[in-house]
């Protein structure tokens, strides 16, 4: 027991990022490829899945907002919504044999988009409340590395078990339901931070800077924060002019907001249908309809694959960023690889598995860079409003409504036209977020620096006025 209550706060999240890992892509694709196998129809699975997209698309903007505004412990949130998606992801074992409980499957999907769109928003305003905003992308790139790794033992595990237990490959979701559960736990090994500087406002001599006004009500300085160049309201007693925050109006209409949340819309439009149709084209059937018997383990090692990539990516796009560069060129490298990912899979679709297999290192480069670096894009554009966790549900609603609609008319349109109109309508799509971030985003490497040396001036400037000596 003395050895967890010495963890050290970034072990913790890392931890924490590993076991929530385990519940990313393979809970829905393994789930879309197992209803097929069962007698769903594509058109059916589509549904199912943006089921869940659609509820998240609607949750995600206002649990951003509850995140940012709640006195509740963060931590609370995210051991609810682990505990909601281990339950739900459990329910497909009830699932029987044919076109069948609809209603079953839709009403977990639910579950998952209202649980969910609390998970990465909470994950991230604790790693800001924890470690400031100078420690928040080495620490949020711990996390993100972490999940995928979590997504590669996941993956793993239920391919393996999928195997073993086969025909019975149902029993490769209690896998991840086991790691929500574990996520549950190390969440309590979590710190709870600043909550204010959790919701994104600079913190300096126990006041809050920037765009917010803040009454001091007492308390005195104890360094024994991660960043201890910020205080915690275990320490500094606060109250928050809510009013004196930045508008909604403001951060949202930025436009550097704005093509974000389009780039990612339309990056994940045409991106998140491609691996299930991938998954569809590796697994296929038997003669007599029934799934084969390594559908499973191939779609484990195409997630494997990716997720490998990711990690990857995230260590070296870190590393980058800490060596000097932008977030701009990163980013378009990220969304350049699907395209060319798309391709790829067009040209080789009859090519074997191993042709097939070898095009998520692509998905992995794309998704590393661009799930990297969304964080701190969000960081950059809304340190000092008060609205990081709000913008952050925003962009991931954006994404998801991208996501949802891809799922739905990709599915469709393999139903009725096939697999290649598919892939090539993906194609079409895959330029557009290019074409956006290009022309329409500037760099934002540095903005949270500027916004607090502004506010530091600020600061210097009512202390002078108030009769104090400028040092």
């Amino acid at each position: 027991m003395s050895f967890f209550k010495n963890v050290s706060p970034k072990l913790a999240f890392a931890i924490v990022s590993f076991f929530l890992g385990e519940l990313g892509d393979g809970l829905n694709i393994f789930q879309g490829i197992y209803l097929v196998a069962i007698g769903w129809n594509e058109g059916s699975v589509g549904i199912a899945l943006s089921t869940m997209g659609f509820t998240a698309l609607v949750i995600q903007t206002f649990a951003g907002d509850v995140i940012d505004k709640t006195s509740f412990d963060r931590r609370e949130f995210l051991s609810l919504a682990s505990v909601a998606t281990a339950i739900s992801a459990s329910a497909i074992l009830f699932v029987r044999v044919g076109n069948n409980d609809h209603i079953l499957i839709f009403a977990t999907k639910i579950i998952e988009g209202i649980s969910s769109s609390f998970i990465a928003p909470c994950v991230a305003a604790l790693t800001l409340a924890s470690f400031g905003p100078e420690k928040f992308d080495e620490v949020m790139a711990s996390n993100i590395l972490w999940g995928h790794i979590g997504s590669v033992s996941s993956a793993v595990l239920a391919g393996l078990v999928g195997y073993v237990l086969y025909p019975n490959i149902k029993y490769c979701f209690l896998v991840i339901g086991f790691s929500a559960l574990m996520a549950v736990g190390g969440i309590r090994l979590l710190p709870e931070g600043d909550p204010l500087l959790g919701r994104g406002l600079q913190r300096s001599e126990g006041k809050i800077i920037g765009d917010v006004h803040v009454r001091e009500l007492g308390g005195n300085d104890k360094n024994d924060e991660p960043n201890s160049n910020y205080f915690s309201m275990e320490h500094s007693s606060c109250q928050i002019v809510e009013e004196e925050v930045s508008s909604y109006r403001s951060v949202f209409f930025d436009r550097k907001t704005i093509v974000l949340c389009l780039t990612g819309f339309f990056f994940h439009f045409a991106n998140a249908n491609v691996l299930l149709v991938l998954g569809e084209l590796m697994g296929g059937d038997n003669d007599d309809g029934s799934v084969k018997r390594n559908a499973i383990p191939l779609i484990a090692g195409a997630i494997v694959l990716a997720q490998f990539t990711m990690s990857g990516a995230t260590y070296f796009g870190d590393s980058m960023t800490k060596n000097g560069w932008g977030r701009k060129p990163l980013f378009i490298a990220g969304l350049l690889t699907l395209p060319i990912r798309c391709v790829l899979i067009i040209f080789w679709k009859d090519a074997g598995d191993a042709h097939l297999l070898s095009t998520q290192i692509l998905d992995g480069l794309g998704g590393g860079f661009f799930g990297l670096l969304h964080p701190y894009l969000v960081a950059d554009i809304t340190f000092g409003t008060g609205r990081f966790n709000v913008v952050m549900g925003l962009t991931a609603s954006c994404f998801g409504l991208g996501a949802t609609l891809s799922n739905l008319i990709g599915q469709m349109v393999v139903e009725h036209m096939g697999h290649l109109a598919s892939l090539t309508g993906s194609l079409v799509l895959s330029v557009i977020p290019v074409v956006l971030f290009s022309f329409g985003m500037p760099e934002t490497r540095g903005h949270r620096e500027k916004d607090k040396n502004s506010s530091d001036i600020v600061e210097k400037g009512n202390n002078l006025s108030n009769g104090g000596q400028l040092v």
